[in-house]
């Protein structure tokens, strides 16, 4: 894989959109929470929190997710789409809800552990495979890899 880098402002406002489409709404997004990857090549791992009050998804969904390049996330593998996730508290940890956006359509779940390595609380984060090959929650993280 190409190596990647933490998406500048520019460059997630150009894949994160301001309402994002899920399912038969447009859900707003909270911009200042978006984080993303990004390759050499221009494709991006971007995702947002999104702005659910009001909207049907409130409780299940809590952010978008756009993938220019499949992914394995736990047993879930992920073609490039647009996908929405919302979490919910276990034992040990988060466990981590994902859903395709334009259908709804549950693929599956992850489990998310705190991550004591990672100290910066943070709403959403996509850290670059350099550094960790994590998505972050607040203080919890799951892995992601590259699929094949």
């Amino acid at each position: 894989m190409s190596a990647w880098h933490v998406a500048s402002a520019a460059e997630l406002r150009a894949i994160i959109p301001e309402r994002a489409p899920v399912v038969t709404e447009r859900i707003e997004t909270e911009f200042r929470t978006a984080s993303g990857i990004q390759d050499r090549h221009g494709h991006c791992i971007a995702g947002v929190v999104l702005i659910t009050a009001g909207y049907s998804a409130e409780g299940k969904y809590s952010h978008y997710l756009v993938l220019q390049v499949p992914l394995r996330i736990g047993d879930l593998s992920l073609p490039s789409g647009d996908y929405v996730f919302g979490w919910i508290r276990s034992e040990d940890g988060l466990t981590v809800k994902f859903y395709q956006a334009p259908t709804g359509r549950f693929l599956g779940d992850v489990q998310a552990k705190r991550d004591e390595s990672i100290h910066r609380v943070e709403s959403f984060r996509v850290w670059p495979p350099s550094e960790h090959s994590v998505f972050q929650l607040g203080r919890f993280t799951f892995p992601y890899a590259f699929a094949d």
